[in-house]
C-alpha cells in the first residue's frame, strides 16, 4: 500500500486529519455567518500567536502576497532598510525594489545580522525597516526586539516577517514595536498552503500609502473586517479557511505555550543529534542571534553528495531539505513545525544517519540517543 511521505520540511508540513477533513464539505456562501463566524476564530487565535491587540486580515494568497501587501501598503515611495541574512530577507529586499528605494543591509546567510549598518541608514533618513524573525533558508532566528527599538528610535515604520516563528516560537509583535507583520498557513500552523496573515497597527494605518494595490489594498480588508458579518473584500478561498479555522481550534486546545515548548524542545532534539554525529550547525550565532527554534540547518560534511543523500531519505518515506541557492549541496535542513512530536523526530533522525553512513559519513556518536534524552 502507498503510504504519504513524512514531510520534516522548512514548510509544508503535516497537516493533522482533522485539518484535511475540513476541506472535504460542501461549499458555503462567503457572505453569510457561517464563514464569518469561521474567519472570526481564525483572527482571534492568530492574534494570539502574533502577540498583538491590532487588527488583523487573512488574505487569500501565500506569505509572500501578505509580505508584498504590507510594503506596498505603507512603503510605496518610501526609502526602505532591508535586513538580510537569507534567501526570504533577499525577498523582502526585492518586493521593497518594486516599491519604493530599497536599501539592503546585507550579511552573509546564516551570520548575524549588521545592526549597526541599519542604524546608519535609519539615521539618514530610512522611513521603514523590514526583517526575517525566523531565517528558515539558514536555520537563525534574529533579534525583533532590537531591531523594533531601533525603528522607533528614527520613527521607521518595522515590517516583520514571522512566517516560519508564529505558532511555533515567541512572537510578541506589540511589545517588539512591529507595526506590520505577516504569517504563512502552511508553517508552524500546520494548515495548507495559500493563506496568509496580516496584522497591522494604528501607527501604520496613519501611514497608509495613496498609490495602493488593487488586489492587497489592505483599506478594503479593513472595512470589510468590520461589517456586520466579518468577510474579506474578494472572494476567499473557502475549504482553506475552514482548514486554518480547525488549525487554530488545535492550537487553542494544545496552549500557545505548550505549543512553542514542543517547538523548541523537537528544535533541540534535532541540534543535539547533529552534534552529536560530529556535523557542524550551519548558522553563526551570537548573544543576539541564535539557532532557530523550528528548523534546523545543518553543513553537510565533505564528501557527501546531497542528492544521493537526500534521495536515500525520501526513499525511505521521508523529505527533508537542502539548501537554496549558493548553499544548494552545502547544507541540508529538517524542518520540526507544526504538528511534529517524538516519533516523527526519532523516525527522521534515524533514517537521516542512516544514509549519512551509506554515504560513507562515520557518526561521531550516537546522535538518536542524544535526541532521546532530550525528547525524553
Amino acid at each position: 500500500m502507498e503510504k504519504e511521505p513524512l514531510l520534516m520540511l522548512p514548510g509544508p508540513v503535516p497537516m493533522p486529519e482533522r485539518v484535511r477533513m475540513a476541506m472535504v464539505r460542501q461549499a458555503i456562501n462567503h457572505r453569510g455567518a457561517e464563514f464569518g463566524a469561521v474567519y472570526a476564530d481564525c483572527v482571534r487565535v492568530l492574534k494570539e500567536t502574533f502577540g498583538t491587540k491590532n487588527e488583523l486580515f487573512v488574505i487569500s494568497g501565500s506569505g509572500t502576497a501578505a509580505m508584498e501587501a504590507a510594503v506596498a501598503n505603507f512603503g510605496n515611495g518610501l526609502t526602505i532598510a532591508c535586513l538580510e541574512n537569507g534567501k526570504f530577507g533577499e525577498r523582502m529586499f526585492k518586493i521593497a525594489q518594486r516599491h519604493g528605494t530599497a536599501k539592503s543591509v546585507s550579511s552573509e546567510w546564516g551570520t548575524p545580522l549588521d545592526l549597526a549598518a541599519l542604524e546608519h541608514e535609519l539615521a539618514n533618513g530610512a522611513e521603514m525597516v523590514t526583517l526575517v524573525h525566523n531565517e528558515t533558508s539558514a536555520g537563525i532566528r534574529n533579534p525583533a526586539e532590537k531591531v523594533g527599538r531601533l525603528a522607533r528610535k528614527y520613527d521607521a515604520l518595522f515590517v516583520m516577517d514571522g512566517i516560519t516563528s508564529i505558532g511555533g516560537d515567541e512572537v510578541h509583535a506589540d511589545a517588539w514595536g512591529a507595526d506590520i507583520v505577516v504569517v504563512g498557513s502552511q508553517k508552524c500552523l500546520a494548515a495548507p498552503a495559500g493563506l496568509s496573515a496580516i496584522s497591522v497597527s494604528e501607527r501604520a494605518w496613519e501611514r497608509l500609502s495613496e498609490k495602493r494595490p488593487y488586489y492587497l489594498d489592505l483599506a478594503a480588508y479593513r472595512k470589510s473586517a468590520a461589517a456586520k458579518v466579518m468577510e474579506t473584500p474578494y472572494t476567499p478561498a473557502v475549504p482553506l479557511f475552514l482548514a486554518l479555522r480547525e488549525a487554530c481550534m488545535i492550537i487553542e486546545e494544545e496552549g500557545l505555550n505548550g505549543r512553542i515548548a514542543r517547538h523548541r524542545k523537537n528544535a533541540e532534539a534535532v541540534r543535539k543529534a547533529v552534534t552529536g554525529w560530529g556535523l557542524s550547525l550551519f548558522p553563526k550565532t551570537d548573544s543576539d542571534h541564535s539557532y532557530s527554534n523550528t528548523v534546523t540547518a545543518t553543513s553537510l560534511p565533505a564528501g557527501i553528495d546531497d542528492s544521493g543523500f537526500r534521495g536515500m531519505i525520501r526513499k525511505m518515506g521521508i523529505e527533508i531539505a537542502g539548501g537554496q541557492d549558493h548553499l544548494k549541496g552545502k547544507i541540508f535542513r529538517i524542518g520540526t513545525m507544526g504538528a511534529t512530536s517524538a516519533p516523527e523526530i526519532l523516525a527522521t533522525l534515524s533514517v537521516v544517519e542512516h544514509a549519512l553512513v551509506k554515504q560513507g559519513f562515520r557518526p561521531a556518536g550516537n546522535g538518536v540517543q542524544a535526541a532521546c534524552e532530550v525528547l525524553g
